[in-house]
């Protein structure tokens, strides 16, 4: 007979008891670590569409600033999907940067957050400009012929055709399809790269002869550049530097009955000392617009007539004459030589010596010709000119002076001339005078912060600078 073991009572129920509390206390603690995980993601998810809608915010101030319609356009704003839903809002804060109480650049401050958390926000503040024309390292309004010598580090670009045989290290265009190439740009011959009709030489927008050039680079036709809104900012540049705090010299007549322009030399301490021209020497010379000549751009007396600072808020000056530039820039300026009393004279610079910079990052030249910006015969050997150098209505270059060579000329920056470019002369292939070496560097410090009233190179705002904020 099996006899069968007794259970003691009760014995179940606490074992239940027990693992049903763990088991309660790891669903809580389960549960707990869920719905922790679910307010993280809908946090992070809030705080994902607060940065969206914070970008939201700083592309509508953009379009504002494009329409020209930015007075209306600060404050709070509220931001919708694209059925029509309100997602969240955001508000726009701006600050501008002013030269001679005039706007150079924005910074966009924008919060954004969504209409179920209002407290979680991002931040972000993006610096917007235009691009000047310093993004180029030449802009020119006529054909030009790049020699073999020369080194280019830039945008190059012409509303004529280019014959580019130097070294390119960026694109290279032309506004022309096709241009007729003449002697003076060295097709006496037809290049094969070009075609002869009817005794003409007609060759591509760009092309080159060479095997220094990059022709992968090379693009035509493009957009041409307009140089008649160069003509209007003179007239700006002269009444805000008589009337906000720039500096303005009037004709040299009116100071000294024999004078014969200015001569302004920048100093390291942020000032600029300014002698008035009594006399020059001329030297014999040679150009393509008038033939033989005499050039007067060599000082041969002065004297000084003042020393003046760049001031930090309207950092512009005017010379109503003739003007003679060299020196160490330490500051952002805008210098401008014109003649706007009488309509029949233009106005040249004359590149004496050296334009150096205090500060690679932090200064700034712009010069502005009325007609040419021309090196003077009497240039250094090895020549280091730094920033924009704009020749209205002119040209940049150097004359032909007979049996007047100089080794190296280099520039960084940009040239911008309305006239066909020269700094060397040949003949016969050899080089009769000018510099034998040229090279060219770009100036990334000048394309979105330039000295005050450097023309823009397009009327479209891109983000200089963008980065979140507390």
């Amino acid at each position: 007979m099996i006899k069968l073991k007794k259970t003691k009572k009760g014995l179940i129920i606490p074992l239940v008891l027990v693992f049903g509390t763990l088991f309660l206390l790891l669903m809580a603690g389960l549960m707990s670590f869920v719905h922790l995980q679910l307010e993280q993601s809908r946090k992070q998810v809030a705080q994902d569409s607060a940065l969206k809608i914070a970008e939201a915010g700083i592309n509508y101030y953009k379009w504002c600033l494009t329409n020209e319609i930015e007075d209306h356009c600060e404050g709070e704003k509220d931001y919708y999907d694209n059925e029509g839903n309100l997602v969240g809002s955001y508000s726009i804060n701006v600050q501008v940067e002013k030269h001679c109480d005039q706007p150079s650049e924005t910074t966009i401050i924008a919060t954004g957050w969504t209409k179920d958390r209002p407290e979680t926000k991002r931040k972000i503040e993006v610096l917007y400009a235009k691009t000047s024309v310093g993004i180029y390292s030449y802009l020119i309004n006529d054909n030009v012929w790049a020699g073999s010598d020369r080194e280019v580090r830039g945008h190059y670009h012409s509303n004529g055709g280019i014959r580019m045989d130097g070294e390119n290290k960026s694109l290279v265009t032309s506004a022309k399809n096709e241009w007729i190439c003449t002697d003076s740009f060295g097709c006496d011959f037809c290049p094969s790269e070009c075609r002869e009709e009817n005794g003409d030489c007609y060759c591509p927008g760009v092309f080159s002869t060479s095997d220094n050039s990059k022709t992968d680079l090379f693009d035509y036709p493009a957009s041409s550049f307009d140089f008649n809104g160069i003509t209007m900012n003179l007239a700006e540049i002269k009444s805000l530097s008589q009337n906000e705090g720039g500096h303005y010299f009037p004709p040299v007549k009116n100071i000294n009955s024999n004078g014969e322009g200015y001569h302004l030399v920048f100093k390291k301490d942020g000032t600029f000392d300014l002698y008035i021209v009594t006399d020059t020497n001329s030297t014999y010379s040679y150009n393509n617009e008038i033939g033989w000549h005499y050039d007067y751009f060599e000082i041969d007396s002065e004297y000084i007539y003042g020393n003046f600072s760049i001031a930090s808020a309207c950092s512009l000056v005017f010379i109503e004459d003739r003007l003679w530039v060299e020196g160490e820039v330490n500051g952002k300026i805008t210098i401008a030589a014109a003649n706007l009393e009488d309509p029949n004279k233009d106005e040249n610079v004359i590149l004496l010596g050296d334009i150096e910079y205090f500060s690679e990052e932090e200064n700034g030249l712009a010069l502005i010709g009325q007609n040419n910006i021309l090196i003077s015969p009497a240039s250094p050997d090895i020549m280091e000119i730094k920033g924009i150098f704009l020749a209205q209505k002119g040209r940049f270059g150097r004359n032909h002076y007979p049996f007047n060579t100089r080794e190296k000329l280099e520039i960084y920056g940009s040239i911008i001339s309305n006239g066909r470019v020269g700094t060397q002369w040949t003949s016969g292939g050899h080089v009769i005078s000018g510099y034998m070496k040229r090279e060219n560097y770009f100036d990334s410090n000048l394309v979105y912060k330039p000295p005050p009233f450097v023309p823009r190179a397009s009327n479209e705002f891109k983000i200089i600078n963008w980065k979140e904020v507390k």
